[in-house]
C-alpha cells in the first residue's frame, strides 16, 4: 500500500505515532523500513541479512553515483525544475538536492550527529538553480572522498539513527542505494523530458544493492 496516496493508510501510521515511511506494522508493533536486517528480524524470516557489498565496494558505487549525478543534473532545462516527479509532491529541483543531502546526512552521522528524519526533509532554496546544486554536490563528494581517505572507516563502528543504532557498514549501504535510486530516477526524468544522455549507470552498478524494484513509488 502506498500510504502517500492513501489517507486511511497514513491515518493508521499516525495512530502509532509515526509520521514517515517506509515502515512495516503488525498490529501495534512496527519497524522502520530503513534496515534490511531489522525488516528480516521483524518478519521472522530465516534469511541472511546485512550488506552484500564490502565498504570499499560501497564507497566506489556511491562515488560513481555522485559523479554521474554531477554530469546529469545540468542536462535538465531550468524551466522544468519546478515540475513534480511521478507520484510524489517533490520537484525536480528538490530531487537533485536530495540525492546529495542523503550523503551529507551520512557524513554528519559519521561525525557523531544522530541521523534524524528532518535531515532528509531539507529543501533547497526555492530559486536554487542547477549550478548551485552542482556546487553543493561537488562539495559533498569532496567531503566523502576525504572521509574515506583519512577518516574512521571501520565497518563495525556504531552510528546513531532515528531507527536505532546502525553499523557504519549498514548505514553506508543504505546511503549508497538511497542516493543511487535518486540518480536512477533522474536518468528517467531526463528521458521523460525527451533529453538524451549517455546513461552512465546500468544494471551492474545497482547489482547486490537492496534497490527498490520500482523506479517510482506506487
Amino acid at each position: 500500500m502506498n500510504v502517500l496516496e492513501d489517507p486511511a493508510g497514513f491515518a493508521e501510521l499516525q495512530a502509532l505515532g509515526l509520521r514517515s515511511v517506509p515502515v512495516l506494522s503488525r498490529g501495534t508493533a512496527y519497524t522502520f523500513g530503513q534496515s534490511t536486517k531489522q525488516i528480516v528480524e521483524f518478519l521472522g524470516l530465516d534469511e541472511k541479512s546485512g550488506p552484500a557489498l564490502s565498504p570499499t565496494e560501497l564507497y566506489g558505487r556511491l562515488d560513481k553515483f555522485m559523479t554521474s549525478a554531477l554530469a546529469l543534473l545540468p542536462l535538465m532545462p531550468a524551466e522544468r525544475l519546478h515540475v513534480h516527479v511521478p507520484g510524489r509532491p517533490r520537484s525536480y529541483r528538490s530531487l537533485a538536492f536530495h540525492l546529495f543531502r542523503v550523503v551529507q546526512a551520512f557524513l554528519d552521522a559519521e561525525q557523531g550527529t544522530t541521523l534524524v528524519q528532518a535531515m532528509f526533509r531539507e529543501e533547497p532554496a526555492e530559486d536554487a538553480d542547477i549550478a548551485s546544486i552542482v556546487s553543493y554536490g561537488t562539495e559533498i563528494q569532496r567531503r566523502f572522498r576525504n572521509w574515506w581517505q583519512g577518516g574512521d572507516t571501520a565497518a563495525t563502528r556504531t552510528l546513531s539513527t532515528y531507527y536505532g543504532p546502525q553499523s557504519l557498514h549498514e548505514l553506508l549501504e543504505r546511503t549508497t542505494w538511497h542516493s543511487g535510486q535518486h540518480v536512477r530516477q533522474w536518468m528517467m526524468l531526463l528521458e521523460r523530458e525527451g533529453i538524451g544522455h549517455s546513461r552512465p549507470l546500468g544494471d551492474a552498478d545497482f547489482a547486490r544493492l537492496p534497490m527498490p524494484q520500482n523506479v517510482w513509488d506506487g
